[in-house]
């Protein structure tokens, strides 16, 4: 595992969003630090993908995907969890892979308790396979809010950082992703949903739900 400089992240968010199939995130907190390495991920194409948070360009919520490669990107889901993303692309294009789920390693007993600990604090877990099981899991387990927004992943004295395993290895699998509508969820266009074959800690597909038009 080494920590990849900031060109790593400076190429077609589909590539990277690969790459990092197996790479493994460290959070650094005050109570204990949790790692897990990642098991699937989404790709996000900016201005060019009408999934994206970025297709109508910037505002406040997305300005951090529009800033340099190798930034995390943490922004809140309908006002109830956290969601985080690594910044891709030339700065000014606002690329971004989203973190699905990984597996909790460690970096020993007490980082897996710490996780288990932030997960149950909010909600039910089953099995330590759910422990980052999504990306709202994922992010309670590394204790990540909008505090991290912008933390540099190519840090290696950073809060959260972020190492690569080269190649992923295994088969990688690939999909329409989780909960996009329209155009951008099509399996056609955009199979941008990346996933390591065969690991319990993949998240389930779930199509994007149609929007109710109130009654009259």
């Amino acid at each position: 595992m080494t920590i990849p400089a900031r060109d790593f992240f400076d190429r077609p968010v589909v590539d990277v969003a690969r790459d990092l199939l197996g790479a493994t995130l460290t959070r650094h907190t005050p109570q204990g630090t949790v790692a897990l390495r990642i098991t699937e991920v989404e790709a996000y194409d900016g201005t060019n993908d009408p999934g994206s948070h970025a297709f109508r360009g910037p505002n406040r919520r997305n300005e951090t995907m529009f800033g340099e490669p190798g930034r995390l990107y943490v922004y809140r889901h309908l006002g109830l969890h956290y969601c985080a993303n690594v910044v891709c692309g030339p700065e000014g294009t606002a690329s971004a892979v989203l973190l699905r789920a990984g597996e909790v390693t460690g970096p020993d007993p007490d980082g897996v308790a710490l996780a288990r600990a932030r997960r149950l604090a909010s909600g039910v877990v089953r099995a330590d396979r759910d422990l980052a099981r999504g990306p709202a899991r994922l992010a309670v387990a590394l204790g990540l809010d909008l505090a991290d927004d912008g933390a540099d992943v190519t840090d290696p004295e950073g809060a959260v950082v972020l190492e690569a395993a080269g190649a992923p290895s295994g088969t990688v699998l690939s999909g329409p992703r989780v909960g996009v509508s329209g155009d951008g969820g099509r399996a056609d266009l955009y199979p941008w949903r990346f996933w390591l074959d065969g690991e319990p800690t993949v998240s389930v597909y779930r199509a994007a739900q149609p929007r109710r038009r109130p009654s009259a």
